[in-house]
């Protein structure tokens, strides 16, 4: 490509690594059928909605060009993966680098055959043509029973095959209307173009099996249109694919088994991460190899010494051997589950709380190091692992580009021997970060911010679970609340200290990233508890203080716990937010003092029983609610100006979302959603169950939007 030597890039392949040639569209799907070519998933993993199908189909059958396809020759044995869910025996020479939507989406159309989708489901693509205009369709109800479609492409190359399928066309429409042998012969004809799709031809381009990994990554981005690159787990799945089949088919059923809670026996489930194979393909590369920047692992797994550049068929088999025993030990449910249990201890309850996906990851590795390679007990663990994940999460040390952090902390291992040695290291670690200067100076600057996603925010949540504090001004534990797994009569929410509509008319702040600050905002339980309407704080307090009759002694931490400063109701706003900030900062430094305590172990009270009449809008289970209405506008999630409306449409009301996040019902305004649904229902009722708002497939409630 001329002028590449000026900018960065590297000269085209030379063209001895590759070569073009011509395939049929049958001549592909008896290649894949045969096993001669294979689909190893070598980018992320999904199937085309069927609209896409729909388009593809219809620009083959008004004869455009549909794309190069981009195949790679590795000149491995048997064991790749491949399109559909049937087995196939023979071995792959081909692995699909690009086209893998196009070519999973044909086969499917012309075998009739279910695929996997993106959740692990089987689905069967079913395409609908109408002859007379030659129009492509997704079938639905309505065409099926439409005598002017055929419902189903797939019959013209499968079951019924093109005589049969024009025959049973015919007689159908024959039952609705005439037809001339003219518009007979017009309707053959096209469905006759259609059939003769399967010689459609697709250019391909064929790399060698000399080619590196970084020049397929090359030539994929410059001839593919969409813009998606492959990264280095992409290129390790597919090695599994070629190497060790078993292992990436077990990597996958873990990850689709942690999707769904299981009744029926042991399951990986659980509420804080629903892991994909890349990721925790990582963890076992950690453990394995104690390594994560995954381009040296793929160099490893290849076989090739890093230090002669030699390719050793002998040393590839040895490295897939320590593969297979980590991802044993990754993928044991008992080591899973344990693990899991150092984040309840760390405070955090649920994926909601987990702003870092890493960290919860590679927390999970260094576990098992300390499981595996110094055989230290579970309960060891549990309290050093436990501190070890509320500083990553806190900090934010495993977001961004975490892979030189990471290895830069696994070569902290290479020389230890025993247990208190990893101990140690880890507390070294973490006392280091965690320095006096950051909880005094660094965290308390990282709460001036409205994120809702923010480590610190999460962190002082998580504090509040270590400490069993009480929601603000109520009696049931912040800890119970959040608890993903309990049905409870009453839930949680956020709430602001300084009324919005206080800070928006009296102090003329109507910024929303200030209104909304983190210091601003309270974990109180049940709205409708501290409905605090315009009023300053100055007003409301006394007020909800005098209404619980706590005691001194109570009140006292209560405000500790929630770090509300003395004298806070008299404070300027700005005041106040830095007070605040301090002291909540103190707050989440005494729950890390408490993970020190080997004593400490986190008890769980189980709220009253779960209600069993859920449609019952008074006994619906109260969302934990960690994001405003302002929040999800930010976030794209719900539309300034939207129109909710009532789940029960017993309900003749509507509520409609002004830009800062309140909700206007009949002239009136309301902060949170479960004011707006308690004024408009005249009970005790969850809001954001009760509102509805338009979702991609149709209504859905503010808490499934929510929850992302």
């Amino acid at each position: 490509m001329p002028g590449d030597e000026h900018c960065g890039v590297e000269p085209d392949l030379p063209i001895t690594l590759f070569k073009d040639t011509t395939y049929t569209l049958s001549g592909l799907i008896g290649d894949i059928r045969r096993g001669e070519v294979a689909l190893p998933d070598i980018q992320r993993p999904f199937v085309w909605p069927a609209a896409k199908v729909r388009d593809l189909f219809d620009s083959m059958y008004r004869g455009f060009p549909v794309g190069y396809l981009l195949f790679w020759e590795t000149g491995a044995g048997a064991g790749t993966r491949q399109i559909g869910t049937d087995v196939k025996q023979a071995a792959p020479r081909l692995l699909i680098v690009d086209g893998q939507q196009r070519l999973t989406s044909l086969f499917a159309v012309l075998t009739g055959t279910q695929v996997v989708r993106e959740d692990y489901t089987e689905w069967r693509i079913r395409i609908a043509f109408r002859p007379t205009d030659a129009t492509f369709s997704v079938a639905d109800a309505a065409i099926e029973k439409d005598p002017e479609f055929i419902p189903d492409v797939s019959a013209l190359w499968g079951y019924a095959g093109r005589k049969k399928t024009v025959r049973a066309f015919l007689d159908r429409l024959r039952t609705k209307r005439d037809i001339t042998q003219a518009e007979e012969d017009r309707l053959d004809d096209a469905i006759d173009r259609l059939y003769d799709l399967h010689n459609y031809p697709f250019k391909v381009v064929e790399l060698s099996p000399d080619v590196d990994e970084e020049q397929v990554a090359e030539v994929f981005v410059r001839i593919n249109s969409e813009g998606v690159k492959l990264n280095r787990a992409d290129f390790i799945l597919t090695l599994m694919s070629v190497f060790w089949d078993k292992g990436r088919a077990e990597l996958e059923d873990f990850c689709r088994a942690a999707k769904q809670p299981s009744i029926a026996k042991a399951s990986p489930f659980n509420w804080f991460i629903q892991p994909q194979p890349p990721q925790l393909l990582r963890v076992s590369v950690a453990l394995a190899f104690r390594r994560a920047v995954l381009k040296t692992v793929y160099t490893l797994l290849r076989g090739k010494d890093l230090d002669t550049g030699q390719v050793s068929v002998d040393k590839r088999d040895e490295q897939f051997r320590e593969l297979k025993a980590a991802q044993e030990h990754v993928l044991s449910l008992t080591n899973w589950h344990e693990f899991l249990q150092c984040l309840e201890r760390a405070g955090y309850r649920s994926g909601k709380m987990v702003t870092s996906e890493s960290a919860v990851l590679y927390s999970y590795g260094l576990w098992l190091i300390g499981r595996v390679d110094y055989g230290m007990s579970v309960q060891q663990l549990r309290e050093v692992i436990a501190r070890w994940f509320f500083m990553v999460q806190v900090t934010g040390r495993y977001t961004g580009s975490f892979e030189s952090q990471v290895e830069s902390d696994l070569a902290r291992f290479a020389n230890l021997n025993t247990a208190d040695g990893f101990i140690e290291v880890l507390d070294r670690i973490v006392d280091d970060t965690l320095s006096a200067d950051y909880w005094s100076i660094t965290l308390p600057n990282d709460l001036a911010t409205s994120a809702s996603r923010s480590p610190a925010l999460s962190s002082y949540i998580a504090a509040l679970n270590i400490l069993d504090a009480d929601a603000l001004m109520g009696t049931g534990k912040v800890r119970s609340r959040l608890d993903p797994a309990i049905v409870a009569q009453k839930g949680i929410e956020r709430h602001h200290l300084f009324p919005k509509g206080y800070l928006r008319e009296a102090l003329k702040i109507t910024d929303t990233k200030q209104v909304n600050q983190i210091a601003n905002m309270a974990l109180v339980e049940w709205a409708d508890n501290i409905a605090v309407s315009d009023d300053p704080p100055a007003k409301y307090w006394p007020a909800q203080v005098a209404a619980r009759n706590f005691g001194e002694e109570k009140l006292a931490e209560q405000m500790r716990l929630h770090a509300l400063p003395d004298g806070w109701t008299e404070m300027t706003y700005g005041d106040f937010l830095v007070a605040r900030r301090k002291l909540m900062g103190a707050v989440v430094h005494d729950a890390f003092a408490k993970l020190r305590n080997s004593s400490y172990t986190p008890s769980y009270p189980q709220p009253s029983k779960a209600p069993t009449a859920t449609s019952d809008l008074q006994t619906h289970a109260e969302t934990p609610v960690l994001v405003s209405l302002a929040e999800m506008i930010e976030q794209g999630l719900v539309a300034s100006g939207a129109v909710l409306l009532p789940a029960d449409s017993s309900f003749d009301v509507l509520a409609t979302v002004l830009d800062n996040g309140d909700l206007e019902v009949e002239g009136q305004v309301y902060e949170t959603p479960t004011e707006a649904a308690v004024a408009s229902a005249g009970f005790s009722v969850d809001g954001w169950h009760f509102w509805l708002a338009d979702g991609p497939s149709g209504p859905v409630s503010l808490a499934h939007l929510a929850a992302g």
